[in-house]
């Protein structure tokens, strides 16, 4: 899965990296501790009146399909599977008509079971912006004339490798040269795109951070820096050892 992750550049590096215009509108900034609700960036391909523009714009991570009666029922959908997405009526439509991209500097991963709660980053090894895909959606409110709530969620497959001992879950990672065909909004089939590339795999690093990670509300540049794993918790019983 992916839980939580960070964006270390702000906008206007961001539209440069992914070869897009800023359209933020002065909404986001570099966070290095994303949750889930977050306003955060998404880089998207949409028709205009003299072509296609590649953007980066400001939504909220946590999928409300168009059909919701609400935004706020049920928890966040913030991770959509690639084996279902495309059959899932949650994601169906999104899948065929509205896929972007979530840059990040990397995401953060905890082992499931680990009393330690040791954080994980992964990030590419070169230090640029990952490129996870992802998919958004438009939902009006009853009744509204007001703007949509646009929301987003991310693309997930098997963890592969040595990211498969922390988590068995992993964002769904595109090389450069799969951006265009996944932006392309003529395009409704992805499904050969939805497979991990083995290229792409090699490229990504895996180091332990500081356990600040764990606490949502700190967020600074540091939490981004390897750091020693935690200890090895104590046996139980270790306390009355002579």
């Amino acid at each position: 899965m992916c839980g939580r992750y960070a964006v270390r550049r702000d906008p206007a590096a961001l539209a440069a990296e992914f070869d897009a215009v800023d359209r933020s509108e002065r909404l986001l900034a570099p966070d290095y501790n994303v949750t889930p609700t977050k306003t955060v960036p998404i880089v998207v391909e949409r028709a205009t009146g003299t072509g296609v523009e590649r953007s980066v714009r400001p939504v909220r991570w946590g999928l409300v399909p168009t059909w919701a009666k609400d935004a706020t029922s049920g928890p966040p959908m913030i991770n959509a599977r690639a084996e279902t997405i495309t059959q899932k009526p949650a994601y169906a439509d999104s899948a065929a008509r509205r896929r972007c991209l979530m840059p990040a500097t990397g995401w953060y991963e905890w082992k499931p079971g680990d009393r330690r709660r040791q954080p994980y980053l992964c990030a590419h090894r070169d230090g640029v912006s990952l490129a996870m895909a992802a998919v958004f959606s438009a939902w009006w409110a009853p009744d509204s004339t007001s703007a949509p709530l646009v929301t987003c969620a991310v693309v997930t497959t098997d963890a592969v490798g040595e990211l498969a001992g922390v988590h068995h879950r992993m964002p769904l990672v595109l090389p450069r040269d799969a951006w265009g065909d996944w932006l392309d909004p003529a395009r409704t089939d992805v499904r050969e795109l939805l497979e991990p590339d083995p290229g792409m795999l090699g490229e990504l690093t895996l180091s332990t951070v500081s356990s600040d990670v764990n606490n949502m509300r700190n967020n600074r540049p540091d939490l981004l820096e390897p750091a020693e794993p935690l200890p090895e918790p104590a046996e139980q019983g270790a306390l009355f050892d002579s």
